[in-house]
């Protein structure tokens, strides 16, 4: 479903103001933004007041004013995917159908860093897709593949790619010496279909990789975004959407590389049903206000033991829930 189709109240709206533009912010970094038209242009708009509220994804109202634009409405949001530490909350991006959160077999992803980008979609009520990258590099490959064995446990979607990159990033697939992804790749495509993803990942992981593999002019846009965003007045983007089709109908969001993912905007009590493996076993809890951590009659205990009936739950996830209830446990207090 295109952008412009999926805001009932847009048409509402303009009515009541039709000296608004309609647009979808498409990229962009600290209080400037670029702002896409249904019409396929695209502006730089500023945010109304000294604090800007907009993010990749967003649907907005902006008006004209001279070359550029000032963002008067930021219409209601489905999701918004976000990190939250100490000291600032730092948001992706907004609308999101689904998250892809791509690992490499190299460098060894952090299990705990890919349980709280799940915890934040969960949170948000976005589906995840977990892509291990790299299948060339066979004994790594395996040896990742084997760690994510709870998650695919879990139910989540677990696929593998192999997107190696060429000498040069800027040959595309039109070439004639270019070779065809292996098949893995297809069950991807598959998932992206109709759908607006957010690849999230480290850095390293092969993002890049595959934005430039399937979207050929994905560096002429940053380019042209970036020196946009960067003349003078402007910093350069961090986020970018990017479309996959003509017809606009399947959008990859781009994100910067992250090396800590603060989930401070969670509560410790909430943490436990945003986990499925422990979710599961909670409720077959004693007491209803388990911390999972010390309960005589805890579900959760027993399962981590091997005591329970059905199912277990593995030591390195049992830990990753424990030291984040004792971390957002520190926060509030």
């Amino acid at each position: 479903m295109r952008y412009w189709a999926m805001a009932p109240p847009l048409g509402h709206t303009l009515a009541e103001a039709p000296h608004l533009n309609p647009g979808l912010v498409i990229a962009g970094h600290g209080r400037h933004v670029w702002v896409e038209t249904p019409d396929g242009r695209k502006v730089i708009c500023h945010p109304r007041g000294k604090k800007s509220q907009t993010v990749v994804g967003d649907q907005v109202l902006w008006q004209s004013t001279q070359d550029e634009g000032t963002i008067e409405k930021v219409l209601p949001r489905k999701n918004l995917l976000f990190r939250q530490d100490e000291i600032r909350t730092k948001s992706f991006a907004s609308n999101l159908d689904q998250v892809i959160i791509l690992l490499g077999a190299e460098p060894e992803f952090s299990e705990s860093q890919l349980a709280r980008a799940l915890i934040a979609a969960e949170a948000e009520k976005i589906r995840p897709i977990i892509v291990l990258n790299k299948r060339d590099l066979a004994p790594l490959f395996e040896r990742a593949w084997q760690r994510l064995a709870p998650y695919r446990a879990m139910g989540y979607t677990v696929l593998a790619t192999a997107f190696k990159p060429r000498a040069h990033e800027t040959v595309h697939d039109s070439d004639p010496d270019f070779v065809p992804e292996p098949t893995d790749n297809r069950q991807l495509a598959i998932a992206l279909e109709g759908k607006t993803s957010l690849i999230l990942g480290p850095s390293g992981a092969g993002k890049s990789t595959l934005i430039n593999r399937w979207v050929p002019k994905a560096q002429v846009l940053t380019q042209e975004i970036s020196s946009a965003l960067n003349s003078g007045k402007h910093t350069t983007t961090s986020t970018t959407l990017y479309w996959m089709d003509a017809a606009k109908t399947t959008a990859l969001i781009d994100s910067p590389g992250f090396q800590e993912f603060g989930l401070n905007h969670i509560a410790p009590m909430q943490l436990a049903q945003l986990m499925p493996d422990i979710a599961a076993q909670a409720t077959d809890c004693k007491f209803y206000n388990c911390s999972h951590l010390h309960e005589p009659g805890c579900g959760v205990l027993l399962s981590f033991q091997g005591s329970a009936a059905q199912g277990t739950i593995s030591a390195s996830r049992y830990k990753i829930y424990s030291d984040l209830f004792a971390e957002l446990s520190q926060t509030r207090y």
